[in-house]
């Protein structure tokens, strides 16, 4: 992730979630704020209802790698919290890839939806 940064801190997470707006699909929600910098801040957020850390791992590796192939298509400057739902766990990355686009069209953060 390049032009990008991690939240890393609750209340970062915290913040996005009271103040930013959500959008959700079958397996992501996803809160975006602004965060006036010129740089994207992402955060990805797996529960344990979703599985084991191993399953729990697996669905956050498939979310940012996702992210990171498309990363020159969305706009700059928000905090961005992924969260993944219970039904993540039984499906593949072009899934999340494809749920991932979805969210973003929804809140029309990207450049050209693919």
């Amino acid at each position: 992730m390049n032009n990008s940064e991690s939240l890393r801190k609750n209340r970062q997470f915290q913040f996005v979630y009271k103040y930013g707006r959500s959008y959700a699909n079958k397996y992501l929600v996803m809160y975006i704020k602004e965060n006036g910098r010129g740089i994207n801040r992402i955060g990805i957020s797996v529960s344990k209802k979703v599985g084991n850390s191993v399953v729990r791992h697996r669905v956050k590796r498939l979310v940012k790698e996702s992210y990171r192939l498309h990363e020159n298509v969305f706009n700059s400057g928000l905090d961005m919290v992924i969260v993944a739902r219970v039904g993540a766990c039984e499906v593949g990355f072009y899934e999340i890839e494809r749920a991932l686009l979805h969210l973003a069209k929804l809140h029309e953060i990207i450049r050209i939806y693919l």
